[in-house]
């Protein structure tokens, strides 16, 4: 593979890698948008329900970074170790991450079980939404361990180059959680419950499926009971290493926290409501973004660490000219067609109304996710992690969640101004993103090709 990488048409190797990336992306998006699709066509509370969701986004991001937290920063090392010839300490590596899986989800499912309504109250839910917040959060957050395994074991899948293996973890979940959400939201007419139901189901066969893997015949490294015991030699590096990939999940649990406190201190339910399908519109860009980038890493990293500028300045062209094409289509889909997107989430007219509203504010710079994400994900592909984790640190941390608070101070409509500082943000991300990165391309280039 590494030879063909270095040869033939780089188009086509791009089309070759990105293309199960992306589907990978597109199915994870289904997983994360479909319950939200069938609640908010429940008759009569389908609007309160898909809002009372939507608010436990935040604890929900949270279980994915924990989860993140130990398999980015595992199963890397262990193909280190791997690539070493040790295979005996990459199975330890692995094994200890279970074990602190494990230890996490119980704590992670006591803290966020006992505390479910303050911080769902928190986050903005009202009267009227908590109880349909509290009686997802509290079901999903039993089922948590799943989650947890699933998300941190399955990077030692991937990373043993059962790439197929990986995909259909995601997509076995996906399938089953579209066919049971129905069955319990509707025909057992157990709404909110159900969905949250058929959701740890889907995760739970998942997880099965994953353990059933890492300690079969197939697999080259395999869960060991002897090796469980945590070592501090082992385990602290795994931490180490997916911190910065942590700290990007957990900041998105703080942005959610952001928009719907600030939605729901000077807007009401509805404007909170539409955060929600304004956040599933979100990931209808990012991730078939984020899934063509990585599957375009392998060929700008291979052809950066092999000198050859001419194939790397290729591929990263037409990755940026596809990302950037890809953000205006859909900015432009977005634009004349709000009414149609807001109706794939919800049936209940006053809400969809505010969630097109909220669209054209929100959205009115989408376009910009094309030269912010590709610029960015380019930067990983060329060894430069840390400018990487800035630029969206700059995005995020820096722009956005305060301009949430500070631009309510200066518009008499203050949930326009909440809804504004997303815009905004994005054309000052992106328009430094995209400068630092073309001033700086060559100068990674020529250091790369002279080491």
């Amino acid at each position: 593979m590494s030879q063909n990488l270095a040869e033939g048409s780089v188009k086509k190797q791009l089309l070759r890698l990105a293309a199960p990336a992306v589907l990978a992306q597109l199915v994870n998006l289904l997983y994360n948008v479909v319950d939200r699709i069938y609640i908010g066509h429940i008759p009569e509370i389908g609007a309160a329900a898909l809002t009372g969701v939507g608010l436990f986004a935040p604890i929900l991001m949270l279980l994915n970074a924990f989860a993140m937290l130990v398999g980015s920063g595992g199963a890397p090392l262990a193909a280190i170790s791997m690539g070493k010839g040790d295979s005996e300490k990459a199975a330890h590596i692995m094994s200890n991450c279970l074990t602190v899986l494990l230890l996490l989800s119980a704590v992670l499912t006591a803290v966020f079980y006992r505390f479910a309504p303050q911080l769902l109250i928190f986050f903005g839910a009202s009267a009227d939404t908590l109880p349909f917040a509290l009686e997802y959060a509290r079901i999903y957050i039993l089922g948590s361990i799943f989650v947890l395994l699933v998300m941190g074991l399955n990077p030692f899948i991937t990373t043993q180059g059962f790439a197929k293996v990986s995909m259909l973890t995601t997509v076995i979940g996906a399938v089953i959680n579209i066919i049971l959400d129905p069955i319990f939201i509707f025909l057992f007419d157990m709404g909110v419950r159900g969905a949250a139901i058929a959701t740890v189901l889907s995760q739970a066969v998942s997880a099965i499926w994953i353990l059933r893997f890492l300690t079969g015949e197939k697999t080259v490294l395999r869960l060991k009971k002897e090796a469980l015991i945590l070592r501090a030699n082992i385990i602290l590096p795994c931490f180490a290493l997916g911190v910065s990939t942590f700290v990007m999940l957990s900041t998105e649990s703080l942005l959610s926290i952001s928009f719907t406190n600030s939605l729901a201190k000077y807007g009401t339910d509805l404007d909170v409501g539409a955060m929600t399908v304004l956040n599933s519109l979100v990931m209808l860009i990012t991730m078939p973004l984020a899934g063509l980038c990585q599957g375009a890493q392998p060929l700008i990293g291979y052809n950066f660490g092999a000198g050859r500028t001419a194939r790397v300045k290729e591929a990263f062209y037409t990755v940026f000219a596809v990302c950037v094409g890809y953000a205006i289509l859909f900015w432009l889909a977005l634009t004349l067609f709000p009414g149609t997107f807001a109706g794939i989430f919800t049936s209940n007219k006053a809400l969809a109304q505010r969630a097109v509203w909220a669209i054209g504010i929100y959205f009115s710079c989408a376009f910009t996710h094309g030269f912010q994400t590709s610029c960015q994900q380019s930067f990983v592909s060329l060894g430069q992690a840390k400018v990487s984790l800035l630029l969206a640190c700059l995005r995020k941390i820096v722009l956005l969640i305060p301009l949430i608070f500070i631009l309510p101070c200066f518009f008499e409509d203050q949930v326009f101004a909440v809804f504004l500082a997303e815009p905004v943000s994005d054309v000052i991300a992106a328009a430094v993103t995209t400068l630092v990165f073309l001033l700086n391309f060559d100068k990674i280039l020529e250091k790369g090709k002279a080491q």
